[in-house]
This record gives C-alpha cells, structure tokens and sequence, in this order.
C-alpha cells in the first residue's frame, strides 16, 4: 500500500505533458533500435549453410535405348546418334574441370562450429515464435529490394521458343515471386564462375516469397541435370512445351530475324530432301524432340518436380496455364484472368497496365514474328518425323498435348 500511496503522489506531482515526452521518447528509441537491428541483419546476414548433394551416375544412360527403339530404321537419326556420341576432348576436360572447381568450392566453404549451430537454430526458432506485431510490421517495412539473396528454389528450364518469356513476365506479376528478367545461363555457359556469383545475380526476397530464374537452353545441355541436381536436388522444375513444328519455325524466323542470309527453312532441315532424310543434328529440329532430353532429366529429378506447361494453352488460356503453376509452386492463385488481355495484332494474350503505367505489359517486338510460308510437304514430314517421339513423351509425362490434332486441322485447311 505503501508503495502505490508514494506512485500516486509521484504522479500526481509530474505534469503530464513530461510523462508524455518521457513515453514518447521511449517510443522513439525502441523504433530506432529495432531499425537498426533490422539494417544490421540485412547488412550482415547469418550465414547460411545450403547443402550441395549430387549422385553418381554411369555414363550407360538410356538415351542409346530411347533412340534406338524409336528411330533405329532412321538413317539420317542413326547418323546424328553416332556423332552425338562422340565429344571433342577440349570440352570435356573444360567440363571435367568446371566440375572439379565446383567440388573444391563445396569443400572449402566453412563449416559452423557446434556452438554456431546451435545458435543458429535457435536464434531462427526464436525469429518464428517470438516477433511481437511490431517487429512483424518493421520486417515488412523492409522492402524486398532489402531482403536475402537466395539461390534459386524453381527454374523454367525449357524449351526454346515455346513461351517462356511469356509465362515469366505473367509469374512476375504474383507478389511472392521473385525472378530474374535476364537468362543467367549458370548451368551451360557460366558454370565455372561459380555458386556465388549465380545466387549474386539474384533478386533479393523476403521470407515466403519464392527466387526464380528461367534459361530454356538448360533443357537440352547434357550437364545441367546433374550440376542443378548438385545444387538443390528438391528444386521445381518448370517446362513450357509446344508443338515441336511449330516450335522449329518460330526457331529459325527468330534466326532468319538476325541473318536474313540463311539458307531457307527447307534446306535446312533435311540431309537429303529426296530420300526424306531429315538433319537432327540441326538445333531447331533437334530441341524438339522432347522425349530425348526429357530422359535426361529423369535420371535426376522425379516428375513430381517437374511441371509441363502447353505453349499452345498458355496462348488460349493463359489464365488456366497460370492457374496450375501456382498450383505447382505452391502458390496462392493471385494471377487470373483479370490480368490478361488479347492482343490481336501480336497474336497471343498480354498484361494489362498497371495502375501506376500508362502502357500495358505487352511482349517485345521479337515476339510474335509473321512465320516464313514453308512448304506444307516439308511441315507434312517433320510431324512424319516427330509423331513417335511425341507419343512418347505423352507417356513419360502422363499428358497429351495433342500435336497431332493440330497437324490433322493443317492438313485439311491445305487441301481445301
């Protein structure tokens, strides 16, 4: 009693505009202090341990199988198969010596010290229990361009052509994804550079939001399975698909857009024109034969961690296309048809504005291109050619894009 007698004469003595000054300053100092605990920790982040697992694998894949059963009687294929097999020494020690810094790097980052560790985890289960409303409300003050560079939890790998682009800008749209606008190429072209310099390239991300990349040339490099799989063997794959025809066309015009001096389509894609020999050892045919990489990939990677997206849906349906990647990434289904329009001129969907943009969110003019007119003889013997592969493929992935619908309705519209 004694003690609340002495506070209420205290009080009562103190005007109350200094304890107000007195609380307010307080106020003051706690906000400035968790500011900088905030700046701190985004300055000087913990260290993070990642854990690089890979497998071994013999050099026996069942590629030889895959071509062998499916176009063992194709002497232009059996032609490229042979070649394919053998590769030039420099690369392989190039790769063989990449591969070899990758491991050195893995072995020489430092490990935590038990104590370290320890605090560590404790440290991150007090960050998920503890954070009152206030420090909720500071982390969400710290914008993403503040947050943590993370290496990349799902990839579009694949393919070329078959509107990648496309499904990035729409992914971009959704506030807990985080990509990169230009290709990285880390797993084909600059592997060597390292770990490091690829989580660098990076966008910064706050925690639930998702760090993406998409370089379509990963789908078809022989390498890049196994050095993801080293990486972050739990990582979601993403792969846009489209009518491997269509696929080749669209693939040479982007080409023919940069050397008009090209040989024509036709000439290109066979071997020998006469005996219907065609040339998959050209790239633009080559991508398209889906099942070849796809085995690949499945040496490493379960379908479950493997998302297929049709090229042609995403055209007619981008909302549906969108509404199962969400679904994949575990994602909340944010990106709908309202964000889409048709654009007639380009031919496929594109954003609408923002409300802050006076311009809508439309593919670059090296998208959508007027195609080459190519001999229907020509798109005749290359569906010929691809038929088997793709009714495999629809086995490997359990969907049917149904190709050969389209190459029915092409055949009709040309004889009438």
């Amino acid at each position: 009693m004694a003690f609340w007698s002495s506070t209420s004469v205290f009080t009562s003595k103190v005007p109350r505009k200094i304890l107000f000054m007195f609380t307010l300053s307080l106020s003051v100092t706690y906000l400035f202090y968790s500011l900088m605990s905030c700046y701190n920790s985004l300055q000087f982040p913990l260290q993070e341990t990642y854990v690089y697992q890979g497998r071994l694998v013999t050099e026996e894949t069942t590629f030889v199988t895959l071509r062998e059963k499916l176009y063992s009687t194709s002497q232009g294929f059996a032609e490229f198969t042979e070649s394919e097999r053998t590769t030039p020494v420099s690369i392989a020690k190039e790769h063989a010596e990449a591969e070899q810094r990758t491991v050195e790097w893995i072995r020489t980052q430092p490990s935590p010290t038990k104590s370290a560790a320890a605090y560590h985890t404790t440290a991150l289960e007090r960050e998920h229990q503890e954070f009152s409303t206030t420090d909720s409300e500071l982390r969400v003050n710290c914008t993403s361009d503040y947050g943590e560079k993370k290496l990349p939890q799902a990839i579009i790998i694949g393919v070329k052509k078959g509107g990648t682009r496309a499904l990035l800008e729409a992914l971009r749209v959704h506030p807990d994804v985080r990509a990169v606008g230009n290709e990285p190429h880390f797993f084909d072209r600059n592997y060597e550079k390292g770990l490091d310099w690829y989580r660098d390239l990076m966008p910064s991300t706050l925690e639930g939001q998702i760090t993406m990349e998409k370089t379509p040339s990963y789908f078809v490099t022989n390498h890049a399975p196994k050095r993801i799989h080293s990486m972050a063997r739990d990582i979601k794959l993403i792969i846009v698909v489209r009518n491997p025809v269509t696929r080749a066309i669209s693939d040479y015009t982007q080409t023919l857009s940069k050397k008009p001096d090209i040989p024509t389509f036709e000439v290109l894609a066979f071997k020998n024109r006469t005996l219907g020999l065609i040339d998959a050892s050209w790239s633009a045919l080559r991508i398209g034969i889906y099942a070849l990489h796809l085995e690949s990939w499945m040496q490493y990677f379960p379908l479950s961690q493997m998302h297929f997206v049709s090229g042609e849906r995403l055209i007619v349906d981008p909302a549906g296309e969108m509404a199962k990647v969400q679904d994949f990434l575990g994602l909340k289904r944010i990106v709908t048809d309202k964000h889409f329009y048709f654009n007639k001129t380009k031919g496929f969907p594109c954003l609408k504005k923002p409300e802050d943009s006076s311009t809508p969110r439309c593919l670059g003019k090296s998208k959508g291109r007027t195609h080459p007119k190519i001999d229907p003889d020509v798109i005749r013997r290359l569906h010929k050619f691809y038929k088997p592969f793709n009714m495999m493929f629809y086995q490997m992935t359990g969907q049917n894009f149904e190709w050969e619908l389209e190459e029915d309705s092409e055949t009709h519209s040309s004889q009438d």
